[in-house]
């Protein structure tokens, strides 16, 4: 790993921790916190590579942990299957359009950053992560801590819709924030 990419690993790790104490709770549902430490690690993803996205993911979720576990102790891990499955729609993308860009013999197959790019990315980043999570929240929520609640069956069920949408304005705003972050950083750093 270059100066530059350890650098960055641990600017964008020191922002997801600082970020974590950011939280605005979803009007339609007090318990569930919107926040911005997603963006970060989105960023890092897109302009330093998966690899570092993920380890920068890991490290957010063990500081999440220590410093601000939230109500149920394996909340952070919950944290981070939502963020590496939302991270998943954008590394499919990113993947699809760096081949196609290939294909078109384009001299920089960099980050790709159309608008319709973004948005694709962002569309498949909200489905990986309501669908993965919709499925996590109904099959862990049942039972009691630390894996989750002890809820019923009924408010399971009716807890899944503010939850989805939770998830999905989550990355609405994350990804199109993360791709301006790793575009700017890249522009000005050259590193593309």
């Amino acid at each position: 790993m270059d100066t530059r990419k350890l650098a960055l690993v641990i600017i964008f790790a020191a922002l997801t921790v600082v970020f974590t104490q950011v939280k605005i709770p979803a009007p339609y549902a007090p318990y569930l916190m919107y926040q911005i430490w997603e963006i970060p690690i989105v960023a890092a993803f897109l302009l330093i590579g998966y690899r570092y996205g993920l380890a920068i993911a890991g490290l957010n979720a063990l500081a999440l942990l220590v410093l601000s576990p939230g109500l149920l102790l394996l909340g952070p891990f919950y944290n981070l299957v939502a963020v590496i499955s939302m991270l998943l729609g954008v590394f499919i993308v990113q993947k699809v359009a760096n081949r196609k860009t290939l294909q078109e013999k384009t001299l920089n197959p960099g980050i790709q950053y159309n608008t319709r790019l973004i948005a694709v990315a962002t569309a498949l980043a909200i489905v990986f992560r309501v669908i993965v999570m919709t499925v996590v929240n109904y099959t862990v929520l049942r039972y009691p801590a630390p894996l989750g609640y002890e809820l019923d069956e009924m408010f399971i069920i009716a807890s899944l819709p503010s939850t989805g949408f939770f998830n999905a304005t989550l990355a609405l705003y994350t990804i199109p924030l993360a791709y301006l972050i790793a575009k700017t950083i890249s522009s000005n750093l050259k590193m593309h």
